[in-house]
């Protein structure tokens, strides 16, 4: 039988780390459809983001649990890092990212969340006035460039300001976590993390709703995905299920077939999976020009990663680089 009749290959990749890690994008890939098909239904940005989380946090408290065996010490422990993750990696991010989403194309938005590791050098050049090494620098000014692509500024097509500003308010919160979790801390299961993270961040999203700091609109209409009318129902539960639970889990066990580094790599295939995504579920397809400003940052975003886990990368200060260590738990939306 040819190779290309032969269903082993691909049996083989989908079961190994990298098959995983991909599976992993791909369905991360699909949060942005599945919001912005809520949100053009009547579901306010923050709503979604509550039902999201409280959904996800509930459905991954289980293994959670089974992963502690009773070592409750371990949540006590690292309550800083649990608080941080689910106030700034997971509520502030991905209430952000929606609100992106609102107003800009699933593609554009994701792409300027995705500077994250940009604005990290350029926050610390400005801090220690040490030039970044030469592929760092070369990395940041070709994801520069991608932006004023994707923002198109000349183009026919306006792109709205306000999102604009909410995407990049997006990538701030993702280089502040990159920040909290400079250094490496095995004491905590991934799966912990990920269930802890979301139960604060769902917490914080329903405390902010009841002091009405955070607007909610919730709807029982039908939402269009593609060329089907679906139930609202089935739109979230693809949120929760697929593009947060499935998303989280598959991560956590490509982080470790591949080690958090490489799986950080692979995870930056999530930005055409979003793309691929909104074209087929919403009709969405950035134009030729913020395609290859899309590719334009996603190249720099690589060469900036290069850079800074390379071994022995440290900051002028003398501490390791930011990026120095890849999460085993991405806060990506």
């Amino acid at each position: 039988m040819s190779a290309a009749l032969n269903p082993a290959p691909a049996r083989e990749l989908l079961g190994s780390g990298l098959g995983i890690a991909l599976f992993s994008s791909a369905v991360f890939g699909l949060s942005g459809s599945f919001a912005k098909a809520l949100l053009e239904s009547g579901w306010s940005p923050g709503a979604a983001v509550t039902a999201r989380l409280t959904g996800a946090a509930l459905i991954l408290a289980i293994p959670a649990i089974l992963a502690l065996r009773g070592r409750w010490h371990q949540l006590r422990d690292n309550w800083v890092t649990i608080g941080l993750f689910g106030l700034i990696g997971v509520a502030a991010c991905q209430l952000f990212y929606f609100n992106a989403v609102e107003r800009l194309s699933v593609g554009v938005a994701l792409l300027l969340e995705y500077l994250a590791p940009v604005l990290i050098v350029l926050w610390l050049w400005a801090a220690s006035r040490k030039r970044p090494r030469v592929s760092t620098f070369g990395g940041t000014v070709l994801s520069l460039a991608g932006l004023v692509l994707v923002l198109d500024l000349t183009g026919s097509v306006k792109i709205d300001g306000v999102g604009v500003l909410w995407g990049l308010a997006a990538a701030v919160c993702l280089a502040i976590y990159f920040f909290i979790t400079a250094k490496e801390n095995d004491s905590l299961p991934p799966i912990v993390l990920a269930s802890a993270g979301l139960m604060v961040g769902a917490a914080v999203m329903w405390i902010a709703a009841a002091t009405g700091l955070l607007p909610m609109a919730f709807s029982t209409a039908d939402t269009r995905l593609g060329p089907w009318i679906a139930p609202w129902w089935v739109a979230l539960g693809g949120l929760v299920i697929l593009a947060t639970v499935l998303a989280y889990v598959s991560g956590i066990m490509a982080a470790r077939a591949l080690g958090s580094k490489v799986a950080s790599f692979v995870s930056l295939t999530e930005v055409l999976f979003a793309v691929i995504w909104a074209w087929l579920l919403l009709g969405e397809l950035p134009g030729v020009i913020q395609l290859l400003g899309g590719l334009l940052i996603v190249g720099g975003v690589v060469l900036v990663r290069l850079d800074e886990l390379r071994p022995g990368a440290v900051v002028s200060t003398g501490e390791p680089a930011p990026l120095d260590h890849a999460n085993d738990v991405e806060p990506v939306p």
